[in-house]
């Protein structure tokens, strides 16, 4: 089976050689049934043949248009607070892919650390998981986690976020690619959010923003960083981001994008010896723990690095001897903060897009 990064080189064609190109045109035929199941389901709904549902109270979605992470958590956490401390009572709804044997995955683990306050439903249906928290948590507002794809639930804003390094899914539906749905889709969006615009130059953000336009002209569009702050363990102590460089780390993952993780990492200096990759949000067994320490064992590194999604389902300090941190990371605005806050007070307050 191949891992988040050999799947990125194979469909990006960094990967070169006959096997590579063999496997391409096998992932392009299959390709096309899927984009064809993925465009007859949304013209089911652009055509109201199939039923969408509303809640009574206002419901934003946050979700994406390419597989893998492109910091829907991160926006998630930020709109969540910015509500919450504006007194408006928000409820986050997701999914729930990958939860544990107490009903949560490591976003909601995650989430629950950073805001305790905020209640997170977790349901495989989103209608069900809304209005769930309407009539449980009395909540004003519903935060939809992961929702652009999930059109019975109707909402009233819609923020798709890219990934400044893999803006466009490498131009293909997965799996030849990794787009969801094909780019047409953005017509559908509110507001486009470019995660990680730091990594990639001013042009290069200007380039993608006037092709979203040619999808999406009348949409709001912003661009965030995600900045590591700091590092933070199990135990809940903290270590400033500085000490990290110059240092020999062992790092692994359980996420969507595993080269977003990589780059943050070598931003801040440290350099990586020992590299370990695991299918997102994945549940580490025994055998897993095991693996990693004798990757450890077997390396010079002076500790671990990992993110706090993977920190939450470890629930540990140490990894053979060494000291195991997550990376904490807050999400910046570089633009279109101001915009996007105004939209989404019209919305909590009972508004519509337009």
């Amino acid at each position: 089976m191949l891992n988040g990064t050999t799947f990125r080189e194979i469909v990006s064609e960094r990967r070169q050689g006959v096997a590579p190109s063999l496997l391409r045109g096998v992932l392009r035929a299959a390709e096309v049934p899927y984009s064809l199941a993925v465009g007859w389901r949304n013209r089911r709904y652009d055509r109201g043949h199939a039923l969408v549902r509303g809640v009574n109270v206002p419901v934003i979605s946050v979700g994406n248009l390419t597989l893998g992470g492109t910091g829907k958590t991160p926006m998630v956490k930020w709109l969540a607070g910015w509500l919450a401390a504006r007194g408006i009572c928000v409820v986050i709804v997701s999914r729930g892919y990958g939860a544990n044997e107490n009903g949560a995955n490591d976003e909601a683990m995650e989430l629950h650390r950073s805001l305790p306050d905020v209640p997170h439903v977790q349901n495989p249906d989103r209608v069900g998981g809304a209005e769930r928290a309407i009539n449980v948590f009395g909540c004003q507002l519903v935060l939809l986690d992961d929702g652009f794809q999930h059109r019975r639930l109707a909402r009233d804003l819609d923020i798709v976020l890219l990934d400044a390094l893999e803006p466009f899914g490498h131009e293909h539906v997965f799996p030849r690619g990794t787009l969801r749905e094909p780019l047409a889709g953005l017509a559908r969006a509110h507001v486009v959010c470019l995660s990680r615009a730091s990594a990639i130059a001013t042009h290069e953000r200007e380039a993608i923003r006037r092709r979203v336009a040619t999808y999406a002209p009348n949409t709001v569009w912003c661009e965030t960083a995600h900045s590591p702050t700091r590092l933070v363990n199990a135990s809940g102590e903290t270590q400033p981001l500085v000490s990290l460089a110059g240092k020999r780390v062992a790092a692994f993952c359980g996420i969507g994008n595993p080269a977003g993780f990589r780059h943050t990492l070598e931003s801040t200096g440290a350099q990586i010896v020992a590299w370990r990759e695991f299918p997102d949000h994945h549940a580490f067994a025994e055998a897993d723990k095991k693996e990693l320490a004798s990757l450890m064992a077997h390396s010079d590194a002076e500790l671990v690095l990992c993110t706090q999604k993977d920190l939450v389902k470890l629930r540990q300090d140490v990894i053979s001897s060494r000291p195991l941190w997550a990376v904490e990371i807050e999400m910046q605005f570089l633009a279109g903060r101001e915009l996007l806050e105004e939209l989404v007070v019209r919305i909590a307050n009972g508004g519509r897009y337009r």
